[in-house]
């Protein structure tokens, strides 16, 4: 039967106590981490969020009745218990804080019995992640998952902190907002006093925090819970936390500026790492061109290749014939693998397959300097020299390419780069690569569309060079829009943001807005730019993503306490759910049942 903490007041966590301690009294309560009786003593390790520590039971000091008590505790049941801090009279454990002390105890309470848990509340548990889910309460006692989450929480005080001390206000913005378009799908919630409209769950606190700007409020920060109605990933979830910022009368230096030393601020706090500054700038067509990426991982090498001229005119149709329809060859220079198996490059050849490309051609370069390859027997010596020598190759190279549209041949090849050196090993985990990705284009085209639409947000600056092209060629037109990269993930973007009128009027035009659409969508924001706007700019992070790269963790879901897996359902709560009709009734919804085909 559960005891009250009645009279008892906790003294220490676990791990807070040390051989400063030996001789005093503590009182202790935590959950029982692992139990072992042997007769005369009972041995208990007793866990909270701080760690572990060693509690002996002895009747000689307990008493007959709390020794026999001791000797019901199971795993996870909830202790307090009163007792002297003594060295260890048995081995160190060296894998604890508290390995040279132990807790001889005097007092013992059970406050809560527990059931025997689905899985150990362990370490680098194996179990698989859908009973971790559907039992989160529990996982989270883990000691790994406490740490996550216990670093998270201490990357967010130390970016208040330190945004206080440059001068930021934290100011919160509102959760039921506007549905606005030109972005992912909102997450809506109906308006029981309005039927039949919506707010919208924010995707990011974009537009309050312009008029933030526009209120002069200078500097403003903020941890934000955002929500996109989206496809999930690994790093992705349908509800994030966002940590935003908007800066006024700065360009993109400054920004770039202060967030370098938060960055460099937080490795220092957290991993005790110093992380060189200023980061490296590349331009968004330089990553693409060297990495098919806009999120390059500069952890390693094997750089793409443009072979397109040394092609144009071979003899492997495939490769020529790319050329003259527009598209281009680019090739990856994998270094002392040409002698890969066919299997593993027929497993390659597979894998860019999953992205749309018909085939991968190979080329590798014999230790005798003779070629084996795939379509050798379509092009001369001297052709095959002039790709060989294009691409760098020696001896024991392995080359492999790509032929496609653009655009096609580049995002394959840059996910084939990564996918390789994952394969080869080729991956410093330990190591961190901080990069700015700049001059993004204003628009992207889209295929479902059939028109451009803005590659960031409606509201990002366009360079001043390209403002011309906003009349003639929107492909042309750069952004002022900004990526911080880590490791090959996007850990955070912004943009400087238009302040003037007329260029925000063409904006929306260069987007299909007739005048009538943009004021019935932004209303609210075109009103307060008629009253004196700041040039301004700003970034925002994601929160998760930054901790899980930070820790080395290869699930954004280690890092938040309660998330949704694939299909945006948590397995504990078992929500979404259906609703009492009486509720739907009172917003004014029919729910429309599918009929069965």
């Amino acid at each position: 039967m559960a005891e009250s903490m009645q009279g008892l007041k906790r003294t220490h966590r676990c791990a807070e106590v040390s051989e400063a301690n030996i001789g005093s009294n503590v009182t202790l309560m935590g959950w029982t981490a692992k139990r072992r009786n042997l007769g005369s003593l009972i041995f208990v390790d007793l866990r909270d969020r701080s760690g572990i520590i060693q509690i002996v039971f002895d009747e000689n000091d307990i008493g007959t009745e709390g020794f026999a008590k001791a000797g019901t505790i199971r795993n996870e049941f909830v202790l307090a218990v009163c007792g002297r801090v003594e060295k260890r009279g048995g081995a160190v454990n060296e894998k604890l804080a508290t390995g040279t002390i132990e807790v001889r105890a005097t007092t013992l309470r059970i406050l809560s019995e527990a059931a025997t848990p689905p899985f150990p509340i362990e370490e680098d548990l194996s179990t698989r992640e859908e009973l971790r889910l559907k039992y989160r309460f529990l996982d989270l006692r883990r000691p790994d998952l406490q740490r996550n989450l216990m670093v998270k929480s201490r990357v967010a005080t130390l970016s208040r902190n330190f945004m206080a001390e440059q001068g930021f206000l934290e100011i919160e913005t509102p959760m039921l907002a506007k549905s606005t378009p030109e972005g992912a799908r909102d997450y809506l919630v109906p308006s029981r006093i309005y039927p039949g409209s919506f707010f919208a769950l924010p995707q990011s606190p974009q537009l309050f925090k312009q008029l933030l700007m526009v209120s002069g409020y200078d500097r403003y920060f903020q941890i934000a819970r955002c929500f996109r109605d989206e496809d999930l990933r690994a790093d992705r979830q349908p509800e994030f936390t966002q940590m935003d910022m908007e800066l006024s009368f700065v360009d993109i230096d400054e920004v770039l500026e202060v967030n370098e030393k938060l960055l460099k601020h937080l490795w220092k706090e957290i991993l005790n790492i110093d992380i060189e500054t200023p980061f490296r700038r590349m331009t968004w067509e330089e990553a693409m061109n060297r990495f098919g990426s806009d999120k390059p991982d500069l952890r390693f090498g094997m750089e793409l290749t443009d072979v397109s001229s040394v092609v144009a005119d071979c003899g492997f149709g495939v490769f020529s014939g790319a050329v003259a329809s527009g598209g281009t060859v680019r090739g990856i220079n994998v270094k002392g693998q040409a002698g890969m198996p066919r299997k593993k490059i027929d497993s390659l050849t597979e894998f860019v397959k999953g992205y749309g490309l018909k085939g991968l051609a190979y080329l590798s370069v014999q230790e005798d300097g003779s070629y084996k390859s795939s379509f050798a027997k379509f092009m001369t010596n001297e052709e095959l020299d002039a790709l060989a020598e294009k691409m760098q190759a020696e001896k024991g190279d392995l080359l492999l390419f790509a032929a496609d549209q653009k655009k096609l041949a580049l995002e394959t090849m840059g996910a084939l780069r990564c996918e390789l050196a994952r394969r080869l090993e080729l991956i410093d985990k330990n190591r961190f690569e901080f990069l700015w990705v700049v001059e993004f284009p204003q628009f992207e085209w889209s295929e479902e569309e059939q028109r451009y639409t803005a590659m960031h947000h409606p509201f990002t600056m366009p360079m001043e060079e390209d403002l011309p092209y906003l009349d003639t060629d929107l492909s042309k037109v750069r952004a002022k829009a900004y990526d911080i990269v880590l490791n090959g993930c996007e850990i955070g973007g912004g943009s400087v943001r238009i302040h003037q009128n007329d260029i925000q009027e063409k904006m929306f035009e260069c987007l299909g807005f007739t005048k009538e659409q943009a004021q019935e969508q932004f209303s609210f924001l075109l009103e307060a730019f008629k009253y004196g706007v700041p040039p301004h700019a700003g970034l925002a992070y994601g929160l998760d993503r930054l901790v899980m790269l930070m820790l080395g963790l290869d699930s954004i879901r280690d890092v938040i306490a309660f998330p949704k897996v694939k299909d945006s359902s948590c397995l504990m709560t078992q929500a979404p759910s259906r609703v009492d009709p009486k509720q739907l009734e009172e917003l004014g919804i029919c729910i429309r049942e599918e009929e069965e085909q």
